[in-house]
């Protein structure tokens, strides 16, 4: 059997020298292939500067929220860098009329040793390198504010008209095209859930404005007047009956009288507690004149046809 001690002396004669050559080579390596031009490409975040409020301009166009810059140079370089580290891209709005914004290679903070090779907004499956811009003016508009009724109130009892708010309006801030096509602001529903007779407040909130538009308060004083559940009741052909004059006769003798009231007071009505009259004021022993028919029952709304007749006395 042939003897190890050639292959052992064949490794381990001159070791130093030999591994001094092998961490040679291994540096040469590194900085050949580390001064090879490579290609990187990342996503820098975009921060637009747009005008300020005093100039009353608006940019509706969506801005793409990141740039896709791809950069040239070392390799070594290139795999050193990281997102945080380049910063972001700032596009200049401010004028407030710039019809396009492109991207432009001074925008983006370059890192030593690299340049920019290409560069476009990041727009999902599409990079485009230049977006066109809308803009409009900012406009102030007054909006009614409407407020909605939810639950039932107490039995015997409705909610009489429609609630009130103050302010009874809002005023909208933003794009023209926004703002003009509002027709009101909306508020929390009002809860009557279980209310009696009388008037009760709340505060609501205003529902949020749609779009870019915004409203200047964030809630409103709502009020809901609950009354009386009423009832109709008509009564017809009753005799008029003249005061001041027993005598007198009226054209036509007789008239239809509608009563609203509260539900338990018109079931309780008899037709001989309603008594239409007219009130004859003069002096003189025989005369005529078109008088009013006046009926006046407590609790009761009266509605009279004919309101009026002539009486001949």
């Amino acid at each position: 059997m042939p003897s190890a001690h050639p292959l052992r002396s064949l490794v381990t004669e001159n070791l130093n020298l030999k591994l001094l050559s092998l961490a040679f080579a291994l540096v040469l390596y590194s900085l050949v292939h580390g001064s090879q031009e490579a290609q990187r490409s990342m996503l820098l975040s975009v921060v637009a500067l747009t005008p300020p409020d005093s100039s009353n301009r608006v940019l509706t166009t969506p801005i793409p929220a990141q740039i896709r810059v791809t950069f040239r140079g070392p390799r070594s370089i290139l795999d050193e860098q990281h997102t945080d580290d380049i910063g972001n891209v700032q596009l200049d709005l401010r004028g407030g009329n710039e019809p396009r914004i492109q991207v432009d290679p001074s925008m983006i903070p370059v890192p030593p040793g690299l340049k920019v090779e290409q560069a476009c907004f990041n727009m999902g499956d599409q990079c485009k390198p230049e977006i066109t811009l809308t803009w409009e003016d900012v406009i102030v508009r007054d909006v009614p504010i409407e407020v909605g009724v939810v639950g039932t109130v107490a039995p015997g009892f409705m909610v009489k008209g429609a609630p009130t708010a103050e302010p009874a309006a809002v005023r909208a801030h933003g794009p023209r095209s926004e703002v003009m096509v509002l027709q009101r602001a909306r508020a929390d529903a009002f809860d009557v859930t279980g209310l009696a007779e009388g008037k009760h407040s709340r505060q609501l909130a205003v529902d949020r404005a749609p779009g870019r538009v915004t409203f200047d308060v964030p809630s409103v004083a709502a009020t809901v007047d609950i009354a009386r559940e009423v009832a109709e009741r008509p009564f017809t052909r009753l005799a008029v009956v003249a005061i001041g004059r027993p005598n007198a006769k009226a054209q036509p003798a007789e008239v239809d009288v509608r009563l609203v009231c509260p539900a338990e007071v018109v079931r309780a009505l008899r037709p001989e507690q309603i008594v239409p009259r007219v009130q004859i004021a003069s002096t003189t022993e025989h005369g005529s004149g078109a008088l009013p028919v006046e009926l006046s029952m407590d609790q009761c709304e009266a509605h009279v046809t004919p309101g009026t007749v002539i009486v001949r006395w």
